[in-house]
């Protein structure tokens, strides 16, 4: 009789995969040993480190995060304008260009997150601890300051260094509950005096930013990315990640870091790498899925016209949007890492329909946000830059690579993960839709667990977006196969 498989196997199988695709699961003996070097918090001294840490800074983040790289603060103006501070961990404190723990994030770009193990890319005494804005800690951190108008227009921003203490650890659910009525304020937001009112204030600029974003085009997806539940060693259910309103809070404040971060940058004459999504060049073929449903797009590339397309679609078909949303996301391309130096056009962002965005919010997570923190911080100090052209234009094309790399570590656990729970299913029967067709077949959803299979005997004729029954045939957790077969 044969084992039965656990969380053991999946990790097992993240390594695999994350060395099949030029990933290191682990850190070299080198960053292990400076790591042990590494005796407290950074500490860094110069007349430009503002102190911010009387201000009601908060982190917002998922129940299970340790990494926290961004506190979220505010402060009401006499105009009505509110003033919005963004502190990102200054994680080059103690992570210095050239040191053996930072060429292990230099390898992977990126942590690498599955259910059954995190692959940090830092040491998890650094990036949960050492270089996390934890609570009641005072940390140094880069602070993008942005005054926003009373109808969500970014009026000014400059960026700082400064000392910063987060006074409330609070997680997404729990704050968006409460936001929406549906829940108490968290003991946490509680405990501190008028963190209520900051946490309200917050939200509505967020809401303010996120129309004022939608306005000029930027799209709203929906993609099926369900994450699994482990008791032990056990998977006991899979999860679909809910979008609530303190996400859409921390998503609005990051994405307007991103653009003041890379505005600042160009203002000061500082190359820097950007995050972009080319204008598409399959639209025509975006035109023809709209047409599909009887919307008719312009014939040139036109976010806001798309955006109008796909909030009519979630609006009339909600359960069918991820499946919508996958296949415009693959017909846009994927985003990538460039340079842009001061004074060159700007590639932009079409998703978010902005001209300029870098990746700076999460230095603990991904590399590309640690290059930006270390430029940011040369002009902050008066150093020279950190990286020269060559280097950063490697660097762009490096980290692209690696980040794909990891998003397929990733969607394959979630595979193995999924099978791993179905095993004990084979021969029930499930409602699903069908999800797509490829080279390799077709392929299905079901809703309870929220799963993606492929279906493989009485396939018939079917269309996307088709509901059917199906009933579970195979749940292979080494090579993540889920196979229905349509009742």
């Amino acid at each position: 009789m044969s084992r039965k498989k656990g969380k053991a196997d999946i990790v097992k199988i993240a390594v695999g995969v994350m060395l099949l695709n030029g990933l290191e699961p682990d850190f070299s003996l080198e960053a292990e040993h400076q790591l042990e070097s590494i005796d407290g918090p950074g500490k860094e001294n110069g007349s430009e480190i503002l102190d911010l840490t009387s201000l009601l800074w908060c982190s917002i983040d998922n129940d299970d995060s340790r990494d926290l790289d961004q506190l979220t603060a505010c402060e009401v103006q006499e105009d009505s304008s509110i003033i919005i501070y963004v502190a990102i961990a200054d994680v080059d404190t103690l992570v210095k260009k050239g040191s053996p723990i930072d060429k292990h994030a230099w390898i992977n770009t990126t942590s690498v997150y599955t259910s059954a193990k995190v692959f940090p890319m830092l040491p998890l005494r650094l990036s949960t601890d050492l270089t996390s804005l934890n609570a009641n800690e005072n940390r140094l951190a880069i602070v993008t300051i942005m005054k926003i108008g009373a109808d969500g227009e970014l009026i000014t921003s400059t960026v700082e260094r400064a000392w910063v203490r987060n006074k409330a650890k609070l997680a997404y659910d729990s704050v968006a509950a409460w936001l929406e009525g549906n829940g108490e304020l968290p003991p946490a937001a509680r405990a501190v005096p008028g963190m209520d009112q900051q946490l309200r204030h917050q939200d509505q600029v967020a809401q303010k930013l996120r129309l004022r974003r939608h306005a000029k085009g930027s799209l709203e997806f929906e993609t099926f990315q369900p994450r699994a539940v482990f008791e032990g060693d056990r998977v006991v259910d899979i999860k679909e990640q809910e979008k609530n309103r303190a996400r859409q809070l921390i998503e609005e404040f990051m994405i307007s870091t991103n653009t003041c971060t890379a505005n600042f940058l160009a203002e000061k004459g500082v190359a820097s790498i950007r995050r972009v999504v080319k204008s598409p060049e399959r639209w025509r073929r975006i035109v023809n899925v709209a047409s599909e449903y009887g919307y008719a797009l312009p014939g040139a590339p036109d976010g806001k016209a798309l955006e109008s397309f796909l909030a009519l679609r979630f609006k009339e078909d909600p359960l069918r949007f991820p499946d919508l949303s996958l296949t415009i996301i693959k017909l846009m391309g994927s985003g990538e890492y460039v340079v842009e130096f001061p004074g060159q056009e700007p590639i932009g962002h079409f998703g978010l329909a902005e001209r300029d965005y870098t990746h700076s919010t999460a230095p603990n997570r991904r590399y590309p946000d640690l290059i930006t923190l270390r430029m940011t911080k040369a002009f902050l100090t008066n150093s020279p830059p950190p990286y020269g052209i060559d280097e950063l234009e490697y660097l762009a094309v490096h980290c692209t690579r690696q980040e794909d790399a990891a998003r397929k570590v990733e969607r394959r656990v979630r595979k193995s993960e999924a099978a791993l729970l179905m095993q004990s299913m084979i021969g029930h029967h499930f409602d699903a839709i069908v999800s797509g067709h490829s080279e390799k077949g077709s392929w299905v959803r079901i809703f309870t667990p929220p799963v993606e299979g492929r279906l493989v005997r009485n396939v018939g004729k079917i269309k996307v977006g088709q509901k059917i029954k199906v009933k579970l045939v195979l749940a292979d957790v080494d090579r993540g196969f889920i196979d229905f077969e349509r009742v």
